[in-house]
């Protein structure tokens, strides 16, 4: 979770050090890599920019390339399926730790393909390997696959929370609760001063296809309102194929900007280490959607941001694709 650092130990089997790039570093020293040839990246990646293990494997990209070391990457299923390709793509300014790389918020690729896209396009130039998997075709959700969902980290409990996580992963922008503390983080969403009733009827208007938005209450037992009971929506995805995470994302946010100006604001300490930035602007890699929330932009308009710059990605993408 943001900024909640795991520091370095050493395993009591093997008794090597085993080095935490969630730390006082998120790139791979000197010190660390002095006794390997080859990084193995084995990583299950969610589907979402926003999502930190990509980049994590980019660090050791960049570490392996500055060293004189290998990249070996253990390719794995994007769990929403390789198809889709959702959201603004990140600008210059806002690169981030959620978002090193000029990559719309949904790339609908797997962490393999982004490695190569990485190492080539944007320059790494490491030497790199990514073994390829057998069977998986990009249509498929993980489900599809036959394989165990294995937890990659403890707020993704299941393949459900990756398909909203796209969408509900906005409000760590503001100061509103995604649900972490339940157990249905990022499916339940809200704050004390909500509605429940109004704002998910409001959200309800928009008649978002895929998704259904039912008034919930919940208590976190840890993050934001730890032991306070929080009134909001729980999203009950009802159509994967036809459901457009992002845009259903910022929509619960500008509702909730628009129906509770006096209560609602924006996250108030730092956001993945990047000190003086507003959060949403961080998450979205631009300001322009937050601009266009505190200005009254209408959805559509705000959604037709981001559609060319998904379109333009594809494009860009299309060399690096395995499957």
């Amino acid at each position: 979770y943001n900024m909640i650092e795991t520091p370095h130990v050493r395993d009591t089997r093997t008794g090597k050090m085993v080095y935490s790039l969630y730390s006082e570093t998120r790139v791979p020293t000197e010190e660390m890599v002095a006794g390997l040839d080859t990084f193995v990246v084995d990583l299950q990646d969610v589907g979402c920019r926003i999502y930190t293990y990509t980049y994590t494997m980019a660090n050791c990209m960049i570490a392996a390339a500055k060293f004189g070391k290998r990249v070996i990457v253990c390719d794995r299923p994007n769990p929403i399926t390789g198809v889709y390709v959702e959201g603004n793509v990140t600008e210059n300014e806002f690169t981030s730790f959620v978002g090193q790389y000029e990559l719309p918020t949904r790339p609908g690729m797997t962490i393999g393909e982004m490695a190569k896209m990485f190492n080539e396009h944007f320059g790494i130039g490491c030497e790199l390997e990514v073994v390829e998997m057998e069977g998986w075709r990009r249509e498929m959700w993980f489900e599809d696959t036959g394989l165990p969902w294995v937890i990659p980290s403890p707020n993704i409990p299941t393949v459900d929370t990756c398909v909203v996580f796209p969408a509900t992963v906005h409000l760590e922008g503001t100061e509103l609760s995604e649900g972490r503390g339940t157990t249905k983080p990022f499916e339940l969403n809200g704050a004390p001063y909500i509605d429940a009733h109004d704002w998910a009827e409001a959200l309800n208007a928009f008649d978002f296809p895929g998704v259904k938005f039912r008034h919930a209450y919940f208590e976190p037992s840890f993050s934001e309102f730890t032991g306070q009971t929080c009134a909001g929506v729980q999203l009950h995805i009802t159509d994967r194929e036809a459901f457009t995470p992002v845009i259903v994302g910022i929509a619960m946010v500008k509702i909730a900007y628009d129906m509770y100006p006096n209560e609602f604001q924006w996250r108030q300490n730092e956001y993945e280490y990047e000190f003086g930035k507003n959060a949403l602007d961080v998450i979205c890699g631009t300001d322009k959607v937050r601009n266009a929330i505190e200005n009254g932009r209408s959805i559509i308009a705000i959604e037709e941001l981001c559609t060319g710059e998904a379109e333009r990605f594809r494009q860009d993408r299309a060399p690096y694709l395995i499957y």
